[in-house]
């Protein structure tokens, strides 16, 4: 049996997400669509995966409704084509709930959309509904369920899970700017760990992009060396945490002074702190160009850097300083468009501003730009 499944993601991910799903196990992605990626699995459901936000089967679709309310009662029909059958099980469930989300302007509210299909599931499914347009949270034992509506589709699906993926079982402490937990998976794959590797995070934060890396290769004989510097001390506390008893190292130190040896470093994973939600301080609130000489003393010459930048600036600052991009992406997250960059020492290149045509400007959304 062939399952339809449908990943969701954030916006500039699908690519990776649907990279981590044919690895996963015998699977065949079938479409790349916003925040989507569609795929088939033969058998049991893939294993969880660590890029997506959350995985769904594909319960019913047929052409979006448009953009007027007195559209909406279309939506009912997508009840009625819903196959909520194994392998998710609704049988040993008390209620549902549906989140949706739609592209562009609507003379309705997600809530409008999400009651008009959920009030005519529950009555089919005999089962309660639970409307999130009152703001509590649905009671243990509902499953989820999830509407889009992307300007050419409607689409009804239903959680594998009882809960969504990208809520970390080890995510006990946050902090302001944490990492989404899928990008610092996304990014963590990017870096392409080897055995033996030392992989640095010079502005930790709570730990997150170490954590997904280290839980990338749990083998023992792996032996990757994880480290983590922090200037806050409630970091080094979230951090440390989250860790638990995972091989990390988290201690306190200013990312303008790291206190390891020049060309010690094989991978850097950061998302530095550039004043959007949390503020350079130490040695960094003098300006971000201390922080890229330090990353790139610290970084051996055959080392790379995964690294989430704010803004084209900081895109710039990272050619300025002798580094050559793999890759930039631009992403969607919380309402900001930041680039995913995964750079590499090149001191073959001559003229920085030959590396700067060769990537700027840079891609539009959703576009990678790769250097020759």
């Amino acid at each position: 049996m062939h399952t339809p499944l449908v990943a969701r993601c954030l916006r500039g991910l699908e690519t990776l997400v649907a990279t981590e799903i044919v690895g996963s196990g015998p699977a065949a992605v079938t479409e790349l669509r916003h925040r989507e990626v569609h795929f088939t699995a033969a058998g049991p459901l893939p294993p969880q995966l660590r890029t997506a936000d959350d995985v769904f089967l594909l319960a019913a679709r047929r052409p979006d409704i448009g953009t007027t309310r007195r559209a909406l009662r279309e939506l009912v029909e997508l009840a009625e084509l819903a196959e909520p059958t194994e392998p998710v099980g609704l049988s040993e469930h008390t209620g549902i709930d549906i989140s949706a989300s739609f592209l562009g302007s609507r003379t309705f509210t997600r809530y409008d959309a999400e009651d008009a299909v959920g009030q005519a599931l529950a009555h089919r499914l005999s089962v309660p509904y639970h409307s999130r347009r009152t703001g509590i949270a649905p009671p243990p034992g509902s499953r989820g369920w999830r509407l889009t509506l992307d300007g050419t589709y409607a689409t009804l699906l239903l959680r594998t899970e009882d809960r969504p993926l990208h809520r970390r079982a080890y995510k006990r402490h946050a902090l302001p700017g944490t990492l989404h937990p899928p990008l610092a998976a996304a990014m963590a794959v990017l870096a392409d760990i080897r055995p033996g590797a030392t992989v640095l995070d010079p502005c930790c934060g709570a730990g997150t992009l170490l954590i997904e890396a280290a839980l990338a290769h749990p083998d023992a004989h792996f032996r990757a060396h994880f480290r983590g510097f922090d200037l806050s001390p409630d970091a080094i506390t979230a951090a440390s945490a989250n860790a638990d008893d995972l091989p990390i190292a988290i201690h306190r130190a200013d990312a303008g002074r790291l206190p390891l040896p020049s060309a010690s470093i094989d991978r850097v994973l950061c998302n530095p702190p550039w004043g959007t939600q949390v503020s350079a301080g130490g040695l960094l609130a003098e300006g971000p160009s201390r922080w890229w000489t330090e990353l790139r003393r610290v970084l051996a010459p055959t080392g790379t850097a995964v690294l989430l930048l704010a803004d084209r600036d900081a895109v710039t600052a990272a050619l300025e300083h002798d580094f050559t991009p793999v890759l930039v992406q631009r992403l969607r997250l919380s309402g900001a468009q930041p680039f995913l960059v995964h750079l590499m020492r090149d001191d073959r290149v001559r003229g920085k501003a030959d590396r700067k045509e060769r990537v700027l400007p840079g891609p539009g959304p959703g576009r990678p730009a790769r250097t020759p």
